[in-house]
């Protein structure tokens, strides 16, 4: 017997929409999307002419300002030119009513400043007294002054960015050139003014260079130049922005990723022009209100619609009714194996628990390995220092046995040093570092390694520095690494006729200690660093020495290398930043 399909029901399909009102609904749909862009195109046009000429009257009173404040500063230096008192301070060299007089012909006629300037340079009267003595005989406007008998203009690019504009004139006493008077135009207040507006002005010299602008970093560029000094839109910027232009004319320009509107024109002094770009926001917003409206009005139209066509799915209500109650009964089934979910999950977090614990044991035994490993060199020098001890006592030489027990005493603290030690390589951690020399603690790392040396015979070579080579380092864990190093080598060289092993100090940039032997090279370069690897034979080493040096030296800010020699044997390399270069090695 055949199970019945829970979701089928014998009530007979529901007829689809028609054809004809589809393609009612289409031509809507057509008929919205075509007087939206026809009225967009056409607003668009219409709000931009607007828009244009306004920025042209604009333009207009701004060129208009320029000119009149040009106009009315240059008659300054004339008048001052031939004023009797500032001829006859000049020429008496008495300017002690010259400054005074210059304020009041500057609150009077309200010029931005004045400058009385001798036949030297010197300012000897100002508006502002904190010129007074100020030498100017490199100054355009200094200079030309005294080449002509007219009124000289300057725009003299400033330090701090911006142009200064003055009026300049010779003032001549008995045919001959006492001084120069200066007048500055402050043209920068139109400037500032601009600023607050939402337009970008600015105006050129007769060579196509920027003195006025409302970007500050557009100041002394050619317009050209000035205009490609924009910020690079990003790649939503430039979505946006192809948006925005898709059903208007192409844009004058691009200010800072923005379409804007350039309008330009001419201003009657020396060849000026004026440029000012407009935003097309004020365009947008009224060309947007208009299609909002519209919108609207298709949407009202549409939902209408819709809602027609949703009063034939009313008569599914009862065929989704009945469905309803197979989905409760579905939904019932999916929180029972949920639950059972839940219980498997419960069960995982148990066996994550289990694993932890698992490798903390693992850690656990890590940490018993490397204990063993570090204590094996103490260990086998003190047996050596007792069996030496034992010797000198029997033949009644006591000093020298009271050498070996200090020495087997100092062993006991260095075996407490490395158990200390290790337990900070467990937690990567080592923070009592102090000034150390490099070369004390190669000597240091010797002296340890003397019984084990004195038992086979080793040409060991040492290039050390004269002056010492400080480094920032736990003084114990690096001459730990300097014994794992010096351990490995013998090690490597067990089996050479002439063992030789070459130890190399240097600093530059770094400290570098270079460790040489002459065996027969590493294998695993790759695998030569992490934990448990060794080539040494059962019960000669477990792998530990060079992981837990290599986790010293990078704790200290360095790093451990190794490589093979070209004529055979290894060579491990320690670079340990030098002090005062920790900080700058560690990044």
């Amino acid at each position: 017997m055949q199970d019945a399909d829970p979701m089928s029901n014998d009530t007979e399909p529901t007829p689809g929409i028609s054809w004809r009102v589809k393609l009612s609904i289409g031509l809507l749909v057509v008929l919205a999307i075509v007087v939206i862009a026809v009225t967009n195109r056409w607003l668009s046009e219409r709000f931009t002419e607007t828009t244009r000429n306004r920025a042209e009257l604009r333009l207009a009173l701004y060129s208009g300002n320029i000119v009149s404040e040009l106009q009315r500063t240059s008659v300054v230096p004339l008048l001052l030119s031939g004023d009797p008192m500032l001829a006859e301070a000049l020429k008496s060299s008495n300017f002690a009513s010259t400054s005074q007089k210059l304020i009041t012909v500057q609150s009077e006629i309200g010029v931005a400043s004045i400058l009385l300037i001798d036949r030297d340079g010197r300012t000897v009267g100002a508006t502002n007294r904190n010129l007074l003595g100020t030498n100017h005989r490199g100054s355009a406007y200094f200079v030309e002054a005294q080449r002509t008998k007219d009124t000289v203009f300057t725009a003299q690019a400033r330090e701090g960015g911006g142009y200064d504009f003055t009026y300049s004139r010779a003032i001549a006493f008995e045919g001959k050139v006492a001084g120069v008077i200066v007048v500055a135009v402050d043209l920068m207040k139109y400037e500032r003014a601009w600023s607050g507006l939402q337009d970008a002005v600015l105006v050129t010299n007769s060579e196509g260079t920027v003195i006025l602008a409302t970007e500050p970093r557009w100041r002394g560029l050619p317009l050209d130049q000035a205009m490609t000094a924009r910020d690079v839109p990003s790649v939503l910027g430039r979505a946006l922005q192809a948006t925005t232009d898709w059903a208007q004319s192409p844009p004058d320009a691009y200010l800072r990723g923005e379409a804007v509107m350039k309008t330009e024109a001419r201003v009657p002094f020396r060849g000026w022009r004026m440029v000012t770009f407009t935003a097309y926001d004020s365009v947008r917003e009224q060309v947007n209100g208009v299609l909002a409206l519209e919108i609207m009005g298709f949407a009202i139209l549409l939902a209408i619609t819709f809602y027609l066509l949703s009063r034939r799915a009313w008569s599914r209500t009862a065929t989704f009714q009945r469905e309803s109650a197979e989905l409760r009964l579905l939904n019932a089934r999916l929180q029972r194996e949920i639950a059972e979910r839940e219980k498997v999950q419960k069960d995982l977090e148990v066996a994550e628990l289990t694993l932890a614990q698992s490798s903390k044991l693992a850690a656990l035994g890590e940490m018993s390995a490397a204990v063993s490993h570090e204590l094996n060199q103490p260990l086998a020098a003190m047996k050596t220092y007792l069996a030496g001890a034992r010797l000198l006592l029997q033949r009644k030489r006591p000093e020298e046995a009271l050498s070996s027990f200090q020495r087997i005493d100092d062993l006991i603290e260095r075996m407490g040093a490395i158990t200390r030690q290790l337990k900070s390589y467990a937690r990567k951690g080592g923070e009592a570092f102090e000034p150390v020399d490099l070369r004390a603690s190669l000597s240091s790392a010797l002296s340890m390694m003397e019984p084990q040396l004195k038992l086979r015979v080793v040409k060991i070579t040492r290039t050390l520095p004269r002056q010492p080579v400080m480094v920032m380092a736990d003084r114990i864990r690096l001459e730990q690494v300097i014994i794992n190093l010096l351990r490995n080598a013998l090690d490597a060289t067990k089996e050479m006729h002439q063992p030789q092993i070459d130890l190399l100090l240097s600093q530059g940039e770094v400290a570098i200690l270079t460790v040489r032997d002459n065996g027969h090279g590493i294998q695993n370069l790759d695998s030569l660093f992490e934990p448990f690897y060794t080539t040494k034979k059962p019960g000669e080493g477990v792998g530990l020495g060079l992981a837990i040096s290599s986790g010293i030296v990078t704790d200290l800010g360095g790093r451990l290398t190794a490589r093979n020699a070209e004529r055979g044997g290894a060579v491990f390399e320690m670079q340990l930043p030098l002090m005062g270069k920790k900080v700058e090695a560690a990044e």
